[in-house]
C-alpha cells in the first residue's frame, strides 16, 4: 500500500464506506491525507466506523440513503458545508441480492438491486458532478464487478447492474473530459465481505473457481486500484475499466 500526501487538502466520498471494502477504499484514502466522508444507510455502523478511523485523520458519518435523490442532496450540502468541498466521489455501496435464474427471479429483488447498484451512483454523481465542474476538478470512481463484464449465472439483477454502471461510466467520463474531472471504475473479482452473506454456497464456489489466481481478492488489493483512479494522477485515463480481477476478465 502506497502512502504519502497525494490526497493532501481533499474531501472524499465514499458509499457504503462503514464496511468491507467501502471501509478499506477509506483508510487507503486517508492514508495519503484525504479527510473522508461515509455515506451509508447504517448509521450506527457509519459512526463506529468513524470512531476507528479518527487516530488516522479526518472523518464524518453522513446518515443517506443513495437511492433517494433528496437524501443524496442533503449529503452533498452536508458533506460541503462540514468539510468544505467534495473532490473525490467513490460510488461503492452495493448489494449482491438472492441467487436466482432469471426466470426465477423475484421482480421486487430485481428492482431493490438495480435501486442500490445503478440508481444509486447516478443520483451520487448527477448530485456531486456540478460542484464538481464549478470547481473544474474531480475524481469520479465506482466499484463495479467482474460480473459486470461476464455475467454470472444465477445473479442477472447483480451482473445487470453492474454492467450498466460500466456505461454510466463510459458516458459521463466523455460528459466530463472537458474539465480535470475523471470518471472510471473498478472490476474486482469477489472479496470475501459481509456481501457474502446475500450469496449461497454454491455460488461462491462458482465465483472461485472462475479467478485463475485461485482466491478471493483481498479488500486492500481493490482499494489500491480505487486511489490511483481517485488520485490527481489520474490525469488522463478516464471512462476506462480497471480491472482487478485475478485473472478472470477476458476483455
Amino acid at each position: 500500500m502506497a502512502t504519502g500526501s497525494e490526497f493532501e487538502g481533499q474531501v472524499a466520498v465514499v458509499t457504503g464506506g462503514a464496511q468491507g471494502i467501502g471501509k478499506a477504499i477509506c483508510q487507503r484514502l486517508m492514508a495519503g491525507g484525504a479527510a473522508i466522508a461515509i455515506w451509508d444507510m447504517d448509521s450506527k455502523l457509519a459512526k463506529a466506523t468513524v470512531q476507528d478511523l479518527s487516530a488516522n485523520g479526518i472523518a464524518i458519518a453522513v446518515d443517506v440513503d443513495v437511492t433517494e435523490p433528496g437524501s443524496v442532496a442533503a449529503a452533498r450540502d452536508a458533506t460541503i458545508r462540514d468539510l468544505g468541498a467534495i473532490d473525490v466521489l467513490i460510488n461503492n455501496a452495493g448489494m449482491s441480492g438472492p441467487n436466482a435464474k432469471t426466470w426465477d427471479y423475484e421482480v421486487d429483488d430485481w428492482h431493490r438491486v438495480m435501486r442500490l447498484n445503478l440508481d444509486g451512483p447516478f443520483l451520487c454523481c448527477r448530485a456531486v458532478a456540478p460542484h464538481m465542474i464549478e470547481r473544474n476538478y474531480g475524481r469520479i470512481v465506482s466499484v463495479s464487478s467482474i460480473a459486470g463484464k461476464e455475467g454470472n449465472p444465477g445473479a442477472p439483477a447483480y451482473s445487470a447492474s453492474k454492467a450498466g454502471l460500466i456505461g454510466l461510466t463510459k458516458s459521463l467520463g466523455k460528459e466530463l473530459a472537458e474539465y480535470d474531472i475523471s470518471v472510471n471504475c473498478v472490476t474486482p473479482a469477489a472479496a470475501k465481505t459481509a456481501i457474502f452473506d446475500q450469496m449461497s454456497d454454491e455460488h461462491i464456489a462458482y465465483m472461485l473457481s472462475k479467478i485463475p489466481r485461485g482466491r478471493f481478492a483481498l479488500v486492500e488489493e481493490i482499494a489500491d486500484a480505487v486511489a490511483f483512479a481517485a488520485s490527481r494522477a489520474c490525469s488522463f485515463t478516464t471512462g476506462s475499466v480497471i480491472d482487478v480481477s485475478g485473472g478472470r476478465a477476458t476483455y
